[in-house]
């Protein structure tokens, strides 16, 4: 997805008292990591996803080629983000890939023909709670003479 792209923004909030092991949404193949620097805004605050540190994958989903991007973002108090996954890893749904000390945000991006689930304000569990589901991309049938 490139800055013209139109998507889909989950942005899940997590406060000093949540669990901050984040886990994969879908399964399939890291395309690219990549650490952006920034500010230690409050990562509750919306401009914290554009404005603060944060750590971004891009998933090629095995489902369909779609292209999920996360982005682990830190925040005030959070200052250190963790990120196991590199470039070429094949990525299994729910698996840990990553932590970010306390009070952090993390934003999900995808694609527009997604079916949102979640609904703003909701608590989410990981790798328990479902947040989207990915539309199937349409299957080319070719037809035969015999």
């Amino acid at each position: 997805m490139d800055n013209s792209t139109q998507v889909v923004c989950i942005s899940i909030f997590l406060n000093i008292l949540n669990v901050h092991v984040n886990r994969i949404p879908v399964s399939g193949i890291i395309k690219s990591t990549e650490y952006i620097p920034g500010r230690f805004l409050l990562a509750s605050l919306n401009k914290s996803s554009e404005l603060n540190e944060r750590q971004r994958l891009v998933i090629e989903s095995k489902l369909d080629s779609h292209s999920i991007i996360i982005d682990q973002i830190a925040g005030l108090v959070a200052r250190r983000i963790v990120c196991n996954a590199y470039e070429g890893q094949n990525v299994n749904s729910g698996e840990r890939f990553g932590i970010i000390r306390f009070g952090s945000r993390v934003n999900l991006y995808l694609p527009l023909s997604v079916h949102v689930s979640a609904f703003i304000g909701q608590t989410v569990i990981g790798g328990e709670t479902i947040l989207a589901y990915l539309q199937e991309a349409p299957k080319q049938l070719t037809v035969k003479s015999i």
